[in-house]
């Protein structure tokens, strides 16, 4: 199997180093857009930007040709770009013959001034190319760890056997180990809001509210979650698996998670710029957590801690503010 790795930050690059050091025969590429990056990395035999101390396998192989030309020969595509470029991303594949899987997590933001609902990965993949045989590679997985060769489960989803079945072929082997699922809608919603409901933890812990705060926030989170991806058309049994409570727990309490390091800055008195400066990498949460509120109020579902974070990072309201909104609501039966 030929395989390629479309973008080059931390993630794209600790997937693609898991595949060139533990697949047996397979030829790995990693692309990135610039040519700059791709000599650093070819230099250092490394990704300097990202993963600085994660060397390349020698099989692993970095290029910046034209993506058209990059993605000739290959028999699975892995887009491992932010959200925000994934349309244009897709567009450009629109004519591939091979299955296409993403790693991005969360929702599409809707452009200032435009009406509409932000679009999960699926659904922007059935607007501009609906032809490509797609899916998602998703599940609680930081990069580091899989660059080292850490133990880590993920989840290989699609309504599209063809593609579930190149993505176990190309990663289930070594320290990573991968389950189908058919329920894209279900992974997808949980690969997005546990974003969100991590900013939500850390500044819990930021707070230093306690663990009994932590796991509440966790059980009532997973609850908004399943609510939500219910609503839009996903099994609930989802929500109990990796892609949901899974990634839920590992982004909202682990120390690598950038997610929840913005929370613990804001908890600190740091404003949202000054948070996400600080971390040198995207935390989709901080962009994905209006979509997400927007896509629940378009479904009549109530996300109030999704709401509350809302509020947080649009500076209408302080840490300690959001918390006592929260327990100030009505007594409510338990249910999801």
């Amino acid at each position: 199997m030929n395989l390629i790795v479309i973008g080059a930050g931390a993630w794209g690059t600790a997937l693609a180093i898991g595949a060139a050091r533990h697949t047996a025969g397979h030829q790995v590429t990693l692309w990135a857009r610039n040519a700059q990056q791709v000599q650093e990395m070819q230099a250092a035999r490394s990704n300097p930007r990202y993963l600085p101390d994660m060397a390349f396998p020698d099989g692993l192989q970095v290029s910046a040709a034209p993506l058209a030309q990059a993605v000739q020969g290959m028999d699975l595509v892995i887009i491992a770009t932010p959200m925000s470029a994934l349309r244009n991303t897709l567009q450009a594949l629109a004519a591939a013959q091979v299955p296409v899987a993403w790693l991005c997590k969360g929702f599409e933001a809707v452009p200032a001034g435009q009406d509409g609902v932000g679009l999960m990965p699926h659904e922007v993949c059935a607007q501009v190319a609906p032809q490509l045989a797609s899916g998602a590679l998703s599940g609680p997985s930081f990069a580091q760890e899989v660059a080292r060769g850490q133990p880590t489960l993920l989840v290989a989803a699609s309504r599209h056997a063809a593609v579930r079945q190149a993505l176990l072929e190309a990663f289930h082997t070594g320290p990573l180990r991968l389950y189908a699922n058919e329920d894209i809608v279900g992974v997808e919603v949980g690969g997005a809001v546990k974003n969100v409901m991590a900013i939500a933890a850390g500044l819990c812990d930021g707070l230093h509210l306690g663990l009994n705060a932590r796991a509440a926030l966790l059980t009532r989170g997973l609850a908004e979650m399943t609510r939500l991806g219910v609503a839009l058309g996903a099994k609930p049994e989802t929500f109990m698996g990796l892609s949901g409570l899974g990634d839920l727990m590992l982004t909202a309490t682990g120390d690598l998670s950038r997610n929840r390091k913005v929370g613990l800055l804001l908890a600190q008195g740091l404003t949202l710029a000054q948070a996400v400066d600080s971390l040198g990498h995207v935390a989709e949460g901080v962009y994905s957590a209006r979509t997400v509120v927007q896509r629940a109020q378009a479904v009549g579902v109530e996300m109030p801690i999704a709401a509350t974070v809302v509020e947080l990072l649009d500076g209408h309201i302080t840490p300690q503010a959001a918390v006592q909104r929260l327990m100030a609501r009505d007594p409510k039966h338990e249910g999801l």
